[in-house]
C-alpha cells in the first residue's frame, strides 16, 4: 500500500512557524523551514526517517527525530487541511495547530 501523499510537496502553516515538507517515500521525508518562528533557523534543511501511520482514509499520524534531537508528531488531516504539531525542543514541547496546503 502507498500513501497518496508519497511524492508529493506540502507547506505545514504552524502559525509563526512554515515548513515546506516532501513525502518521499513512506519512510522517509524532508523539509525546508521556510519561517523559523525562533524554533529552527529560517532556510535549515533536513531529511528524516518516518514513522507514518494511516488512522484511517485522509488522516495519518507521523512522526521524527531531526539530527538536532528535536522530536516532532503531526496528526495530519489531509481531508480537512489540518495539521496539529507536537514538537520538542530543548526538552520544551511546543502545540501547533495549523494547515496543510499542496505545494
Amino acid at each position: 500500500m502507498t500513501y497518496p501523499m508519497v511524492g508529493k510537496s506540502y507547506t505545514f502553516e504552524l502559525g509563526p512557524l512554515r515548513v515546506k515538507f516532501t513525502f518521499d517515500s513512506q519512510s522517509q521525508g524532508s523539509f525546508v523551514v521556510e519561517e523559523g518562528g525562533g524554533l529552527a533557523p529560517d532556510g535549515h534543511t533536513e531529511t528524516v526517517t518516518l514513522d507514518l501511520k494511516e488512522i484511517r482514509e485522509g488522516v495519518y499520524l507521523n512522526s521524527w527525530t531531526e539530527a538536532s534531537g528535536a522530536t516532532v508528531t503531526h496528526l495530519e488531516d489531509f481531508a480537512r487541511a489540518t495539521v496539529y504539531s507536537n514538537v520538542t525542543v530543548d526538552g520544551t514541547l511546543y502545540n501547533f495547530v495549523g494547515s496543510i496546503k499542496e505545494a
